[in-house]
């Protein structure tokens, strides 16, 4: 017996929320949500769409699907050192498969258990294979950090390691006929990405600015240089490189300029990058302690070129450009 819309969504997508979030005054199952935002408080929405063929390989895992569908989102909120407190699901489908929206549906709302974050409604139709999550979260009036922000004289830097993600796509783009050593730990940061919550609300009060990295360190940096009107200098040696990417390094299935492109370019990293005074940095490093912060470069005044790369304090040249959903092949 096939199942219907509303099937579906109680089947799989109704969890009952009336213990978990006093905040919710009603949730699914009317024709919208009612919600109380704490007092004193501001609220942040953001909206991500993935795409079957775009965002994400048709014979993915549907756990991993369902959880990173979530992860990239709440890395949104983090970026403004916003609270995670409500999701929406919109989810196109070209059949029901049971196997695969139970599988999905226990990878989204793990993640959501993890973060304390309710589903509090969405939308079921038919056609490819799309998804839409948008999230809601709070932070203390006028608290949130901004792109807009960075100051001449600040620190950037980022948390976690960069270019696991980006090697993991290339992994399975190759079919996965590229040589490393331990390819399913690339796979795993594309696929299981750690959003910085945490991180995110330390931030608050301590970064000028911050923005999540998810198409490339220096694309992202971009954004932020130019809502700030300020330029930056990175320097290469310090990226920060995991133990598995410098060991695929080491054996020579990775050249040094190849991870300095994933690491600089690569997209699918979804840390935190951000700008904060020198002085705080190590204030911020003891209070997150488990999470690996690394400065890797300065905000400098305006310069000719937005980003100035250097290496061992010379400079240093290498092509850069992010992801573009809609630069042409060849650009």
């Amino acid at each position: 017996m096939s199942l219907s819309e509303f099937d579906v969504i109680k089947k799989y997508f109704c969890r009952d929320v009336s213990t978990e979030d006093s905040t919710v005054v009603l949730g699914i199952g009317d024709d919208c949500a009612i919600l109380d935002v704490p007092e004193g408080h501001q609220l942040l929405i953001s909206t991500d769409t993935l795409v079957a063929g775009i965002h994400f390989f048709e014979d993915v895992d549907a756990y991993r699907l369902g959880y990173k569908a979530l992860a990239v989102n709440l890395s949104d909120l983090s970026a403004m050192g916003a609270e995670p407190k409500w999701i929406s699901l919109a989810i196109t489908l070209p059949n029901v498969d049971a196997d695969w929206l139970a599988r999905f549906s226990n990878g989204f709302f793990d993640l959501a258990a993890k973060h304390n974050v309710t589903l509090i409604g969405g939308d079921t139709t038919k056609g490819p294979l799309s998804i839409t999550v948008s999230v809601q979260g709070i932070v203390p009036k006028n608290t949130a950090l901004l792109r807009s922000q960075a100051k001449v004289g600040d620190i950037i830097c980022v948390s976690g390691s960069l270019g696991d993600g980006a090697l993991g796509l290339a992994y399975q783009l190759s079919n996965k006929s590229l040589k490393l050593a331990n390819a399913q730990a690339f796979v795993d940061k594309l696929e299981l990405t750690d959003p910085r919550v945490k991180l995110g609300l330390l931030l608050r009060g301590m970064a000028h600015s911050c923005i999540d990295i998810s198409d490339g360190l220096t694309q992202d940096l971009t954004h932020i240089l130019n809502a700030s009107h300020c330029c930056a200098q990175i320097d290469v040696e310090t990226l920060p490189l995991s133990e598995a990417l410098q060991q695929e390094l080491d054996l020579g299935n990775i050249k040094g300029e190849q991870a300095l492109h994933y690491a600089l370019t690569g997209g699918d990293d979804y840390e935190l990058l951000f700008t904060l005074p020198e002085e705080m940095f190590g204030s911020l490093q003891q209070s997150i302690p488990e999470l690996r912060l690394t400065a890797v470069g300065k905000v400098i005044a305006p310069q000719a070129s937005k980003i100035q790369l250097t290496k061992h304090k010379k400079a240093f040249s290498l092509t850069l450009s992010g992801w573009d959903h809609f630069k042409k092949d060849g650009e």
